[in-house]
């Protein structure tokens, strides 16, 4: 009973997300859309830098202002005299003015909020979120949503969002109280002036009130990012073994490896000139060809069962087999398949050669 407990117990712990995400599962959530973003931080940078523009091109906007309603009312003809060629060409006008006001505004707007995501999470190009996913209007997730942690959050930020932008503006207001009170008595340009400065000043404010709130927004949506990215160690096994692949399958590729290299190093033995043993525990076939070959080559190479294979194959191809225990014990453990004698060994290998040239009476 004790140990169906702790395995339990083991089970559970292994389920948990206590692990920080693996750089694989960031990249994922990535590619799905799942970024670190605070839509407060985009709203505000937004919205201070359209108050920004608005307040230093007031001049250019209220020039601008003054020239539509002039057109408007002094060379419009009057509209029962219209027909509709003039309606149209009345219609253009309006549009080319107002776009002429409105443009410079929407492009401050969309440059701030293409910037504001660039500094939260850079380019990213995804169409994973534009997907329907039935999930997305599930009744049952639906009302968890609106009853989670994340919903009270997002209340108590709204809450301040009011409180701080509702008390600056306020102040703003309190503290220009007298310029308020006489506008009844001001011309309409200076009104509209006054109006115009006021507007600027409370919209500046309150976007740096609204930034320092979403900075504090930014770190709690870092927070609830990492929180939901977090994994199990279960979970980071899984993806190891995924990347990987299965460690049976990936040994058993090994061995099929080993095999077909053994295969081919088997098929060169026959080819070799000389077999140098140890003569029970290694053997180091080597292949010379004094045309082709600046040295020797080791053509196969084994330990115990493979150097008694390899010695059979020799026999059996009446290759000549010299017993030099040192030098084949040192030519096991420094020369690879394939590789060429290294200059250590040739006084000892061309002697060996010479030997063997005698008895096949290649000299």
């Amino acid at each position: 009973m004790a140990d169906l407990l702790l395995r339990l117990d083991l089970q559970f712990f292994a389920g948990e997300k206590t692990e920080k995400a693996t750089p694989k599962k960031r990249e994922d959530s990535r590619k799905k859309g799942q970024v670190l973003k605070s839509q407060d931080v985009t709203a505000a940078i937004v919205l201070l830098s359209i108050f920004i523009f608005m307040f230093f091109a007031a001049g250019f906007i209220r020039d601008n202002f003054f020239v539509f309603f002039r057109e408007s009312f002094t060379h419009f003809i009057p509209i029962k005299s219209m027909d509709q060629e003039q309606v149209m060409l009345v219609y253009i006008s309006v549009i080319k003015q107002m776009a002429i006001i409105l443009l410079p505004i929407m492009l401050i707007a969309v440059i701030a909020s293409i910037a504001a995501n660039l500094l939260q999470f850079g380019l990213l190009f995804t169409a994973e979120t534009l997907k329907f996913d039935l999930k997305k209007i599930d009744p049952i997730k639906g009302l968890k949503r609106i009853f989670s942690i994340r919903a009270i959050v997002e209340l108590l930020k709204s809450i301040l969002k009011i409180s701080f932008i509702g008390t600056v503006t306020t102040l703003i207001i309190w503290s220009n109280l007298g310029q308020v009170l006489d506008l009844a008595f001001r011309t309409p340009q200076v009104t509209l002036v006054t109006v115009a400065k006021l507007v600027g000043m409370m919209g500046i404010i309150a976007s740096l009130v609204l930034l320092f709130i979403s900075i504090l927004d930014f770190l709690y949506q870092k927070f609830d990012y990492e929180k939901n990215l977090k994994m199990s160690k279960q979970d980071i096994k899984d993806e190891s073994k995924n990347m990987d692949g299965d460690p049976l399958i990936k040994s058993r590729i090994r061995q099929r490896q080993r095999e077909m290299a053994m295969r081919r190093m088997m098929q060169e033995i026959p080819e070799a000139d000389v077999v140098i043993t140890n003569p029970t525990h290694f053997a180091i076939a080597l292949k010379y060809d004094e045309d082709q070959m600046d040295s020797p080559i080791v053509v196969g190479k084994g330990a115990d069962f493979v150097a008694q294979k390899i010695k059979m194959i020799a026999a059996e191809h009446d290759i000549v087999m010299v017993e030099n225990r040192p030098l084949a014990r040192a030519m096991y453990d420094e020369v690879e398949i394939g590789d060429r004698i290294p200059e250590q060994f040739f006084k000892a290998i061309a002697e060996i050669l010479a030997y063997v040239y005698r008895i096949q009476k290649k000299i």
